[in-house]
């Protein structure tokens, strides 16, 4: 077993023991704070017949939003938990999206979209509220913005730095994020500008809720 399959093992084991259970609250408990991910998904506007690919689908919720708001467009999931995948399944079922909806375990790290889904690139992609939880999480922005097609965009939120909100709130939000492995990226906005430029993509950034999150949209040259 190589060095990478052996991380990707680890990671796809760590969400598993996490989530095993959690999967089945996760969406009526995160609703409260995952803010920003409606305003990403109103945000897309992919072109008419394209494909969105959200990286940590989780258990389909953005998904789901992203195929009812935009019919005519294809998505696509991936997750390193098995047990996310599960419950993302069901999920899709029960909403009838099956046929426009297509899941695959795989480490975001690095990804083969032609050996999963059959297609080189996608013309939208999704990080929601995952980098936070993938300790080598620039190299899951880097691997997204290599699987755009030309022309297309990679949509991101996460926490941000809280720098315009209390700092008691801060601490006590730092705290409960660490029980679920979660660590907010402080330098996210640094770290994506950075990637964009050296992929000579275009890159904007925002602090929405006095920087609890960040939402980044970097599009890529060549439609």
């Amino acid at each position: 077993m190589s060095a990478a399959d052996a991380s990707a093992g680890s990671a796809a084991g760590l969400m598993d023991r996490i989530y095993r259970h959690q999967r089945h609250i996760y969406d009526a408990s995160r609703k409260f704070y995952l803010l920003g991910r409606d305003q990403l998904i109103d945000g897309l506007q992919p072109p008419k017949g394209g494909s969105v690919l959200e990286i940590g689908c989780g258990t389909g919720r953005n998904l789901i939003r992203i195929a009812q708001r935009y019919p005519d467009c294809a998505c696509y999931g991936l997750d390193v938990s098995s047990a996310m995948l599960l419950t993302a399944q069901g999920s899709i079922a029960k909403a009838g999206l099956e046929p426009r909806i297509r899941l695959a375990q795989a480490d975001a790290t690095g990804f083969d979209p032609r050996a999963l889904f059959g297609r080189a690139g996608f013309d939208r992609i999704v990080i929601s509220y995952a980098l936070s939880m993938i300790p080598p999480w620039q190299g899951v922005i880097a691997e997204a913005l290599r699987r755009l097609a030309p022309g297309g965009s990679l949509h991101i939120v996460d926490f941000g730095d809280q720098a315009g909100l209390p700092a008691p709130f801060k601490a006590v939000l730092l705290r409960w994020l660490e029980l679920f492995h979660v660590t907010p990226r402080e330098d996210l906005a640094e770290i994506v500008r950075a990637v964009a430029e050296a992929a000579g993509a275009d890159c904007r950034i925002d602090a929405p809720y006095r920087g609890y999150a960040v939402h980044a949209v970097v599009s890529k040259g060549g439609a």
